[in-house]
């Protein structure tokens, strides 16, 4: 059982830097609220946005974010 806490809190030391790591490569949101009044028109570069390296990142970290969450949900279970 001790053997596993630790397995289950090496996983989310790695999870943590990876979120930070995600986060920081991020680009800023410029636009902010202006953009979001303004809209975003249709066009090529709108319709790919999700293939972009901005999207990849924010993708990833949801899905690390809750990996994240489970692995600590486990180790407060685990106790």
């Amino acid at each position: 059982m001790d053997t596993l806490k630790i397995v289950i809190t090496v996983l989310q030391l790695l999870c943590g830097l990876a979120i930070i790591l995600a986060v920081l490569f991020q680009s800023g949101k410029s636009a902010g609220l202006s953009g979001a009044i303004g809209g975003v028109a249709d066009s090529f570069l709108a319709k790919n946005k999700a293939k972009t390296l901005d999207a990849k990142l924010a993708r990833a970290t949801k899905w690390v974010g809750a990996i994240f969450l489970i692995l600590t949900l486990v180790l407060l279970i685990l106790g």
